[in-house]
């Protein structure tokens, strides 16, 4: 792709022109841009491979990674000396990298872990609410277009934070190393300590975790997990969907986004920079500028041509930002600006602005916010600290990015006494009769009673 030909791309970026109009929330959030959604396309799809997983085991695997990835394999358990193998022969420097990812991630995350309220209700009547580990997670990492070792330092360590005592990693067959994952991603989850991992990739690696797979003659069983998180495609984030009555699930991630929010004081090769680097993931990725001045919208298109032009997937890059998903939102100021942005409740959002701080702390709808010009989402994706696993497609409205409460569950404990639970065993018998449930009142009636029976069930015919 010629530099000519993507200045003519970028001259037409689509653009969204709210100035001067006044939209209800609905109508607001009807306008913003936004990848096609596929997930009724591939639904169909999705449930064939979970149902063929579900009853055929590693055999429907083996003909999966053959059909998908184009690799035989007998078992998809990855051995602990391909694992060594590919730690001891990671470039120095992308492991000083991910040491330094995983030390900050594991600062961040260890931070997380809310600590259990024991709370006293009444004299002698506690009610504690006491997180817990799920026991096993099965974290998933993609292939495709990219590389994500850093998808397994975010996955990984707010499971470990959090107390999880399995984890299993799953990540695509590769035909090029022997159909094994990318080494890059072997090298990450031994350098994290992770010795399950499985040469499986898509929607029947989800399938695997969700329901387990009974040993075969080539290798042991892969054992069900409680919670399922990491990012896909479409089939992925289908079969999240389709399995989340079973487990739990992170979130159905779609494609990555960025939304930058702007004034006239932002560098222009800063917001054409950042656009760019999530344009790079994927042909249908979103790069949104929100910005109330259109000669900065002018340098962004302008620096989008010349930088496009020079970066190695520029044709992917151009795909992306010309299609219906990208764009400039043109609006009159940034207090509308803010509105915009918790419409479109972007994954990555960045504020570039007059006191942006301040503007930041204002958002309400976003997966991250990125904080002035020296604050970029590539930062996030490797080396902030914070996880660069995000709620998509608007869905920050309501989901939060991966953190380690994502790998907990509250369990509340409650502990009354004799006198404690007669303090309100009258309002227990009230409300009992006024929903027709009156067994629940005697329930608590049966222990006050004069003639009750409370010496415990022991000796002989004790539970008969």
């Amino acid at each position: 792709m010629t530099a000519a030909t993507n200045s003519a791309t970028f001259s037409a970026l689509p653009v969204l022109d709210l100035r001067g109009r006044r939209l209800s929330a609905a109508e607001l959030k009807a306008a913003m841009p936004r990848a096609e959604t596929t997930f009724d396309v591939a639904s169909q799809a999705v449930e064939e491979i979970i149902s063929s997983v579900r009853s055929r085991g590693y055999a429907a695997l083996s003909e999966l990674a053959e059909r998908f990835d184009g690799v035989e394999q007998s078992h998809p358990k990855v051995p602990a000396e391909a694992l060594a193998e590919a730690l001891a022969s990671l470039d120095p420097a992308v492991r000083a990298g991910l040491e330094e990812a995983i030390a900050r991630a594991r600062t961040f995350a260890e931070a997380q872990k809310p600590a259990d309220a024991v709370v006293p209700i009444a004299p002698g009547a506690t009610v504690t609410h006491k997180w817990v580990p799920v026991a096993r997670v099965g974290l998933y990492v993609p292939g495709g277009l990219a590389v994500y070792p850093s998808s397994v330092v975010m996955n990984v360590v707010p499971a470990l934070a959090a107390g999880v005592g399995s984890i299993a990693l799953a990540s695509p067959p590769q035909k090029d190393f022997g159909g094994l994952p990318h080494p890059t991603i072997l090298a990450a989850a031994r350098l994290l300590g992770i010795d399950e991992v499985y040469a499986i990739g898509g929607a029947q690696a989800v399938a695997a975790f969700a329901y387990g797979v009974p040993a075969n003659e080539a290798g042991p069983a892969l054992e069900p997990v409680d919670v399922v998180t990491g990012p896909g495609n479409v089939f992925v984030a289908t079969a999240k969907r389709l399995v989340k009555s079973v487990v739990g699930i992170d979130a159905e991630a779609g494609t990555t986004e960025i939304a930058i929010l702007a004034d006239d004081t932002a560098v222009p090769a800063y917001v054409a920079a950042d656009m760019i680097s999530q344009a790079e993931h994927d042909p249908h990725a979103a790069s949104v500028l929100i910005t109330d001045s259109a000669a900065l919208a002018d340098a962004v298109r302008a620096e989008l041509a010349e930088q496009v032009a020079s970066t190695r997937h520029s044709e992917r890059v151009a795909k992306a930002l010309s299609g219906p998903q990208s764009g400039v939102i043109f609006v009159d100021d940034v207090e509308q600006g803010i509105a915009v942005c918790d419409a479109y409740a972007a994954e990555h959002l960045e504020i570039h602005t007059r006191d942006a701080a301040a503007v930041a702390g204002r958002i309400r709808n976003a997966g991250a916010i990125f904080v002035g010009d020296y604050s970029p989402v590539s930062l996030g994706d490797y080396c902030a600290g914070s996880n660069h696993v995000l709620p998509t497609s608007g869905t920050a409205t309501f989901a939060s990015g991966l953190n380690v409460t994502t790998f907990l569950k509250a369990v509340q404990i409650i502990d009354y006494g004799r006198a404690a639970l007669e303090e309100v065993g009258g309002h227990i018998v009230a409300l009992a009769q006024a929903e027709d449930l009156p067994a629940h009142g005697d329930a608590v009636a049966v222990r006050f009673k004069p003639d009750a029976r409370t010496e415990p069930a022991t000796g002989e015919g004790a539970g008969a």
